[in-house]
């Protein structure tokens, strides 16, 4: 979720997160609130609707994600 919410600059709206990330409504807003909760995402809701964007300590959680994926595969774990 994290990756798909970076993807977008602008933010995104919950309906177009849940479709991305092919999950359904009731597993996107307990994930929302975890991810909220834990500072890694923020909501922000406007008259043009709400938006979903990702904060500072998401973007730095989501690089640090990578990095382990990279090592994981460059070393065969």
């Amino acid at each position: 979720m994290l990756a798909i919410i970076q993807e977008r600059n602008q933010g995104i709206k919950p309906t177009h997160l849940m479709y991305k990330a092919n999950l359904s409504h009731n597993q996107m807003k307990l994930y929302l609130e975890k991810l909220i909760a834990s500072g890694l995402i923020e909501k922000n809701e406007t008259s043009k609707g709400t938006r979903i964007f990702i904060t500072k300590k998401g973007r730095e959680f989501l690089l640090n994600y990578i990095r382990m994926k990279n090592f994981e595969k460059t070393f065969g774990l």
